[in-house]
């Protein structure tokens, strides 16, 4: 675990300093996962944005719509939010007080994609809101998740270690997992001290 706080590596700060939390990473990092358990450690709320921005059989809201209901939802004091929305960026990053980084290797990501997407057509489990994934959208077109991964699971852990690094959001204190263990090591932390 990477922090880039002042106190050190293994101390995401005090547990009532975690008040609004922003998880990013890849597509398929593992970003809603680790965001329900960081709001279940931390008693806050979830704040999945996927399923703000997917309306049912994936429509897509207006920018303004979409913008509206992200900064109705972070207007709250505990939060832990969780998605990847260039467009709302400055909305979540300019309310959040941290940005846990889910930096997870490449290998990691698509193994994680793949599974995710079968079990997900298997179950025909509800994602994104309403919707649903299917084999063809997953796999046949070029926008299917695990092809999305394989197309910018690079070109995404750039775009954040720059904007992270870029001092445009200078209140934030950045917490960098590189892999599960660390992820698990920050919530058994918080749950620790409960």
């Amino acid at each position: 675990m990477r922090d880039q706080e002042t106190h050190g590596p293994d101390r995401p700060g005090s547990r009532d300093n975690l008040k609004r939390i922003a998880v990013v990473g890849t597509s398929c990092s593992g970003k809603t996962t680790l965001a329900r358990r960081l709001a279940g450690a931390l008693g806050a709320a979830h704040i999945e944005l996927d399923a703000i921005h997917w309306k049912p059989n994936w429509e897509l809201p207006s920018i303004e719509e979409f913008r509206t209901l992200v900064t109705e939802a972070v207007s709250g004091e505990r939060w832990v939010a969780d998605g990847n929305y260039g467009r709302v960026r400055d909305v979540v990053w300019g309310r959040a007080t941290h940005v846990v980084w889910l930096n997870y290797p490449f290998l990691t990501v698509l193994r994680r994609a793949l599974a995710r997407t079968l079990r997900r057509i298997v179950t025909q489990e509800k994602v994104c809101g309403d919707n649903r994934e299917s084999f063809r959208a997953s796999f046949l077109h070029r926008d299917g998740i695990p092809w999305w991964v394989v197309r910018t699971h690079h070109a995404r852990q750039e775009r954040y270690a720059d904007a992270l690094r870029s001092g445009g959001f200078p209140h934030l204190s950045v917490i960098e997992l590189r892999n599960q263990r660390e992820a698990e090591a920050l919530i058994h932390k918080l749950e620790e001290n409960t």
